[in-house]
């Protein structure tokens, strides 16, 4: 069977920038992509923080970013992956079709927002609903914004979009915040944020933007309408790192957590981009991950050569 010198997990801006850098490097890789490769950009419509291309429809920077990758003659198979493993030196890669052998793997197979599950989310995604206060915030200027969620990521997002926003509302299911005390106080002390409390959104209204929401009290059951041109839900980032199938070192909340240079606790497996333990999830932070992933893999990779592993 064949030995690469690098499977790669993910076609997102992480897994196809890891493919640029390596066949740049002349390394033998292969990149598997279950979907059309772009990651969870193909479906933003503007990009507007990715440096050098101003505002972007996020489809479009995707293909662009595909484009530049097999320039340097990337291989990508679009196949969905089952699991990583290692097995000796070698580290492997278990798809739905076929077995693959290498010196190492590169993991970034993203994960995704959870979703509230309401009717109108998915229709009004990108067009006034968002996952990602740094993203999009500046879309909203002097704007009405409605933040979901209490925990962490829920309070220091609402306190960002206050940059933004006219007001934000941050509607929170049960009757005190989950996130840290120092970031709840820093909510309750913000003249521009407030906290509705023991309410869910249970459905997200407009016709081709967001218009308001229904807001249903959870313990008196009563329904009201609050306009709004945005909606920013914080309720948990799921990522994909169930992937690899040998104990793998995870932070609370499932990332897989990496040394400096992206390498996982098991030697020749690295991580980059959304699945990897760190402070934001951005595309700029995606690339410099794969980057620094690659240089370190390819050392790693002459280390094993030089000891006769091939």
């Amino acid at each position: 069977m064949k030995v690469y010198d690098m499977l790669i997990v993910g076609g997102g801006p992480a897994g196809l920038t890891a493919g640029l850098y390596a066949s740049r490097s002349t390394l033998d890789a292969l990149l598997f992509e279950r979907m059309v490769p772009g990651g969870q950009i193909v479906n933003t419509e503007w990009v507007e923080d990715y440096p050098g291309f101003g505002k972007i429809r996020g489809a479009e920077l995707a293909e662009k970013i595909r484009e530049h990758s097999q320039s340097f003659g990337l291989q990508i198979l679009q196949e969905n992956v089952k699991e990583v493993y290692t097995e000796g030196d070698l580290r492997c890669v278990k798809t739905e079709n076929a077995e693959y052998k290498a010196l190492t793997v590169l993991v970034a197979p993203g994960g995704f927002p959870r979703r509230l599950g309401v009717p109108g989310e998915a229709k009004l995604n990108g067009k006034g609903v968002s996952y990602c206060g740094i993203c999009d915030g500046a879309f909203f200027k002097d704007q009405r914004i409605m933040v979901a969620g209490g925990g962490d990521s829920a309070a220091e997002e609402a306190h960002f979009l206050t940059k933004f926003g006219s007001h934000v509302h941050m509607v929170h299911r049960r009757d005190e915040l989950r996130a840290k005390r120092i970031l709840q106080e820093r909510v309750l002390k913000n003249p521009k944020i407030t906290v509705i409390w023991d309410t869910v959104v249970t459905e997200i209204k407009g016709d081709t933007e967001v218009r308001s929401v229904l807001l249903k009290n959870v313990k008196t059951g009563e329904i009201t309408e609050q306009e709004t041109e945005g909606v920013f839900i914080f309720i948990g980032f799921k990522p994909n790192s169930g992937v690899i199938r040998d104990p793998v070192e995870l932070d609370q909340d499932g990332h897989i957590i990496t040394s400096r240079h992206m390498e996982t606790s098991i030697k020749g497996i690295f991580a980059a981009g959304d699945v990897r333990s760190q402070i934001v999830r951005q595309i700029t932070n995606s690339v410099g991950d794969a980057t620094v992933a690659v240089v370190a893999a390819e050392r790693y990779i002459e280390a094993l050569k030089e000891k006769g592993v091939k």
